[in-house]
């Protein structure tokens, strides 16, 4: 079952919703939970919240799979450029302007008021073993990011299509200025059509600019003790329905 809770967000002076799904046994089971955090939670669960009419449809999944956890999804804002500003980590130019990246802003809101909400008020594990975060496009960045800057806080990322290659020397700065916890566990993907022609009509999970910054960082991330998988997407679009397709593919891969 899903419930919504309003979430004040103190950078941008509003309301951001949590759409936090609950394991159907959750009131009579006594039990703790692990905990997934993830960015757009509007487009989470269900088609009718879904800002393009399609969700990734987690419920489904998470309604039979056989490990039960709590995924806590994070609504973004919907005005103007604000969603591009509250999750990116770094300034980005953007239609010939330049918009402020406060996602270590969202990231603290995050840690020191989400979690600790969270924590508090469901029975989780808190622990950072049992703690992961996720998302796409740029929930997917932050995803990346949060996991490197913050791995005191989460031990596992599922960076769904995150466009790796328009970061890159961010990313590596970062990760080069911190230390991973040895059980980190990190998946990055990205899909065929989103990623761009392949050089000379090559392989695009190979040869393209996305393909070859993905595995580059990977490698990165290896030399400093990440486990890590990659995922190409035959045929993937940068939408929610082939989204919802890697759902058994990164669950598996973090939680087991």
């Amino acid at each position: 079952m899903v419930i919504r809770q309003d979430f004040y967000y103190p950078p941008n002076d509003g309301n951001r919703q949590l759409h936090i799904w609950l394991p159907d046994e959750y009131e009579t089971s006594g039990e703790r939970y692990p905990v997934m955090y993830m960015f757009d939670g509007h487009n989470l669960f269900y088609d009718d919240c879904a800002t393009f009419g399609r969700a990734w449809r987690f419920a489904s999944f998470m309604e039979r799979w056989e490990k039960k956890m709590i995924i806590v999804g994070m609504e973004c804002s919907h005005e103007g450029n604000q969603r591009l500003s509250e999750y990116s980590p770094y300034d980005k130019r953007w239609q010939r302007g330049r918009i402020p990246g406060i996602g270590e802003q969202t990231f603290q809101w995050i840690i020191h008021s989400v979690k600790p909400w969270i924590d508090s008020h469901l029975r989780t594990y808190g622990h950072r073993e049992a703690t992961a975060i996720g998302g796409s496009s740029m929930g997917g960045l932050m995803s990346i990011y949060g996991v490197i800057r913050h791995n005191d806080v989460f031990s596992k990322a599922a960076c769904v299509s995150p466009g790796i290659f328009w970061n890159l020397s961010s990313l590596r700065r970062d990760l080069y200025s911190v230390s991973l916890h040895p059980d980190t566990r990190i998946y990055m993907s990205w899909g065929e059509i989103e990623a761009g022609r392949a050089a000379h009509h090559g392989n695009p999970a190979f040869d393209t600019r996305e393909a070859r910054s993905v595995r580059k960082f990977e490698k990165e991330l290896q030399s400093c003790g990440a486990d890590t998988y990659l995922f190409f997407q035959h045929g993937g679009r940068h939408c929610e329905e082939d989204w919802e397709k890697q759902i058994p593919v990164f669950m598996h891969y973090l939680w087991f």
